[in-house]
C-alpha cells in the first residue's frame, strides 16, 4: 500500500493588512482617529499703541504685532475661518510700565481698547485677556516685587483688580498665567462680586519654566526688562508632571472652567495626564518658541512647514487638547479650508 502524500502548504500571507486602509485619500479619512477643526483654534495677537500701525516680530516669522485698527481686519477673517476666540496679549509702551504694574487695571488701557474695539465689531468671537502683570512691570515678572522676591498675596489681589478690568471691557475668558498660588479662587470671587459671574476662567494651570518663551518676550518687549532673571520660584520645574496634576486639581477645586497646559509639544504628556486624570476642558499652548523653530527650518528649506505645523497641532489632539493656542491658527484654518 502506497503511503499518503503529504504536501507542504505555504506559509499564509497576511490576512490581516494594514495598508489596505491607507491605500485610498477617502479611506484614510474615514478612519481617522483624531481631526483637527477651525474651532479647536485660538488666535493670539499682539496689540499695538498707534493707529495703522504694525512690526513684524523678528523672531516669530509670518506674526506682527497690530495697532487696534489693524487688530479689525484680522477679527474679521477668523470669524469667517471659523476660529472661535482671539487671545489677545498688549505690547505696553515703556512710560507706561511701572514697578508695580499699575497700567494693568486702567480701564484705558491698550488692552481694554482693543477688546472693546472687537466687541463692537464682532460680539460673536470669544475673547481671551491674559491675566499677568510682566507686560506692565519695569521688572518684567509676572507679580510684584520685593527685596528680590516675587511676592505671592500681594500679587493676587493686583490680578483680581486685572481680572476684572478686563471683564468690564468686555473680555469673554480671563486667563491668569501667572501661576501665584490661590489665584484663581481669588479670580473667581472678585468676578462674582463684581457682577461678573459668567465670565469664563482658563487658567494656565501647568506653566513650565521654559526656554521655550524667547520669541513671545521679545513681541511682548518683557524680555529687556527681565534681562538675566528667571520665574523658576513661581513657573514649574520641566522636570515634573505629577506635580501639574497636583496644579491643576487646585484650580479646578477654585473653580477654574479651563485649564491650559504650557508649553505644548515638549509637555505632551502632561496634557495626556491631566485629560486623563480630570476629563476637564483642556488646553495647550503652542508657544512662540515651538512656531518659531518650524518656521525658521521651513525657511531654510529643512522641512516642510506647513505639513510640520499641522503634524504638530495634531499631536495636540492626539495627546487629550480640546483646543490650542497657535500663531498659526489662521494660516491652518486656511488650509483646513482649502482641504490640503
Amino acid at each position: 500500500m502506497s503511503q499518503p502524500i503529504h504536501l507542504v502548504q505555504p506559509a499564509p500571507f497576511p490576512r490581516n493588512r494594514m495598508r489596505r486602509l491607507r491605500q485610498h485619500g477617502w479611506s484614510r479619512r474615514l478612519v481617522a482617529e483624531h481631526r483637527l477643526d477651525a474651532s479647536d483654534l485660538i488666535q493670539p495677537l499682539f496689540v499695538l499703541e498707534g493707529r495703522n500701525q504694525r512690526e513684524p516680530v523678528p523672531s516669530m516669522p509670518g506674526v506682527e504685532r497690530l495697532s487696534v485698527d489693524l487688530l479689525l481686519p484680522v477679527a474679521e477673517r477668523a470669524v469667517e475661518l471659523g476660529i472661535p476666540a482671539l487671545a489677545l496679549f498688549p505690547v505696553t509702551p515703556l512710560e507706561c510700565k511701572s514697578e508695580g504694574g499699575e497700567e494693568a487695571w486702567n480701564d484705558d488701557n491698550l488692552m481694554c481698547r482693543a477688546i472693546r474695539a472687537i466687541k463692537r465689531a464682532f460680539p460673536e468671537i470669544g475673547l481671551v485677556g491674559d491675566v499677568a502683570l510682566d507686560p506692565y512691570t519695569t521688572h518684567g515678572q509676572d507679580g510684584l516685587v520685593r527685596d528680590g522676591v516675587i511676592l505671592n498675596d500681594e500679587t493676587i489681589v493686583a490680578l483680581v483688580r486685572q481680572a476684572t478690568c478686563l471683564a468690564a471691557a468686555g473680555c469673554d475668558v480671563v486667563a491668569p498665567s501667572d501661576m501665584m498660588d490661590g489665584r484663581i479662587g481669588a479670580i473667581r470671587a472678585g468676578l462674582d462680586e463684581a457682577g461678573f459671574e459668567n465670565t469664563l476662567i482658563c487658567s494656565y494651570a501647568a506653566k513650565y519654566a521654559s526656554a521655550f518663551y524667547g520669541p513671545f518676550r521679545d513681541a511682548v518687549g518683557s524680555a529687556r526688562n527681565l534681562g538675566k532673571a528667571d520665574k523658576k520660584t513661581y513657573q514649574m520645574d520641566p522636570a515634573n508632571t505629577a506635580e501639574a496634576l497636583r496644579e491643576v486639581a487646585l484650580d479646578i477645586a477654585e473653580a477654574a472652567d479651563m485649564v491650559m497646559i504650557k508649553p505644548g509639544l515638549p509637555y505632551l504628556d502632561v496634557i495626556r495626564r491631566v485629560k486623563d486624570a480630570f476629563q476637564v476642558p483642556t488646553l495647550a499652548y503652542h508657544v512662540s518658541g515651538e512656531y518659531a523653530m518650524i518656521k525658521a527650518a521651513a525657511e531654510r528649506g529643512w522641512l516642510d512647514g506647513e505639513a510640520a505645523m499641522q503634524e504638530s497641532l495634531i499631536a495636540f489632539k492626539r495627546a487629550g487638547a480640546d483646543a490650542i493656542l497657535t500663531y498659526a491658527a489662521l494660516e491652518t484654518a486656511e488650509r483646513l479650508r482649502r482641504g490640503d
